[in-house]
């Protein structure tokens, strides 16, 4: 049975670079097989892996809204198995992982049948692997509605700030609201100076009634990676926020 963690927060928090490491935690430990899930339309969790995407399931999704009529799939196929056939395709297949980008919908019709179909493709596949590791918008849209599988671990991502600490605790709200029910639900500061938690984000953290579960440091390695358009997955081992994140990785996979 396989177990899925999805990463949330605000943009801006890091939790692309976060959720990118520890997909690359999970494959250094022999963790695999693992599925990575670009959930959130404003990410580049493809980036942070080192990986091309060429299609997304948004855009197969639009494809076959747009072929009510048949208009585009093959004769002899129907919709479910040309949405099979597609989603095989936007199935990207490394050597430690595989990665599936959820991308968004852009017209204003009810993709209700679609989406269906999409939830089918995505159970078909969630067995296979052992991890599945989500990164999320603030808005859970793929969690909320229905199409991914549900939630064993939820983390929470946040700067160092008050106001990123209530965003996530409206977050952790949201889940709620929204019966996702993880298991286990914890807060992750990132980008703390000299790796320090602030008194007054301390207090905020207890405010919120959250459970927090790591400090990562800030690391001008990271920034360094991300300029130069190097994979942040591949930090090297001295790297302080790395560190932290392995140190994370090893609290949550007992």
């Amino acid at each position: 049975m396989s177990c899925t963690i999805a990463v949330a927060g605000k943009g801006g928090t890091g939790k692309t670079t976060i959720c990118g490491m520890l997909i690359e935690a999970l494959s250094a430990d022999g963790k695999g097989p693992v599925l990575a899930v670009d959930a959130d339309a404003n990410s580049n969790l493809n980036e942070v892996l080192g990986v091309e995407v060429e299609e997304t399931l948004g855009d197969i999704r639009e494809e076959i809204e747009r072929s009510e009529s048949g208009e585009g799939i093959p004769g002899g196929m129907g919709k479910q198995d040309y949405m099979q056939w597609r989603f095989s395709n936007a199935l990207i297949e490394e050597d430690n992982f595989d990665m599936l980008v959820m991308g968004r919908s852009q017209g204003k019709g009810c993709y209700c049948f679609v989406n269906g179909l999409l939830q089918t493709q995505l159970m078909k596949v969630s067995g296979n692997y052992r991890y599945i590791v989500v990164d999320n918008e603030a808005g859970m849209e793929h969690l909320s509605r229905g199409l991914l599988p549900s939630v064993d671990i939820l983390l929470l991502v946040s700067d160092c700030s008050r106001r990123g600490v209530q965003a996530a605790g409206r977050i952790a709200e949201l889940s709620r609201e929204l019966n996702i029910n993880p298991g286990v639900t914890k807060l992750v500061i990132n980008r703390a100076p000299g790796g320090v938690l602030n008194e007054g984000t301390a207090e905020e953290i207890k405010k919120q009634g959250l459970d927090l579960i790591a400090v990562i440091p800030h690391d001008d390695m990271v920034f360094k990676y991300d300029c130069e358009g190097t994979p942040t997955a591949e930090l090297p081992e001295d790297s302080a926020a790395k560190a932290a994140i392995n140190s994370l990785y090893k609290q949550l996979i007992k």
